[in-house]
């Protein structure tokens, strides 16, 4: 049986913040840069940004990019995951699909929480689509979420539109289910690895 040392198991968790739109003209970077500072204030976190909008991905699996290995290699590395997805027709971005699919181990064994936006239904029916897609991936979602319906209508001209007490509790809530997660499938991992 593999030994895990308690300062791994001390150590923060790394969290990978997934901005999963890109579309030009986008509003997730100012959904994910809110919910950034939310993840960064707290000592048990750790936070690294993967952006879809700036990875230009290719529609082949499997085809080189410039930036291939590094997106593995912050996926891999992450203890957890936090998706900030929009809502397209009833559920989420082509180009976020398109690197769930590119990617396999590195969700695997691993908590992903998820913001989502969108119209009324504030980018809920994207999560629902998303839960599942992870579960097939064998990575393990936390039930809260914290999702902003019609964030751009009433504060458009507001530096930080979405930061509201409500959307703070909700964010705290997620981070919370996320750290429990993490720290306990980090601690799984590192005893027997997943699959093993």
């Amino acid at each position: 049986m593999t030994t895990i040392s308690t300062t791994t198991l001390a150590a923060p968790l790394r969290l990978t913040l997934v901005i999963g739109s890109s579309r030009q003209g986008r509003f997730a970077p100012t959904v994910a840069g809110w919910f950034h500072t939310q993840a960064t204030a707290r000592p048990d976190l750790t936070v690294r940004i993967v952006d879809v909008g700036e990875l230009d991905l290719p529609h082949i699996f499997g085809a080189p990019t410039p930036r291939a290995a590094e997106t593995r290699a912050a996926l891999a590395d992450a203890d957890a995951f936090v998706i900030v997805t929009p809502e397209y027709n009833h559920s989420y971005p082509a180009a976020l699909k398109n690197l769930i699919d590119a990617h396999g181990r590195e969700w695997q064994a691993k908590p992903v929480g998820f913001v989502s936006y969108g119209g009324i239904s504030g980018g809920l029916r994207a999560v629902e689509h998303l839960r599942g897609v992870f579960a097939e991936l064998h990575a393990v979602t936390v039930r809260d979420t914290v999702s902003f319906h019609n964030p751009w209508r009433d504060g458009a001209a507001q530096a930080d539109p979405i930061a509201t007490e409500e959307a703070e509790t909700a964010a705290k809530t997620l981070l919370d289910q996320l750290v429990w997660w993490g720290q306990a499938l980090r601690a799984a991992r590192a005893a027997r690895p997943y699959g093993q």
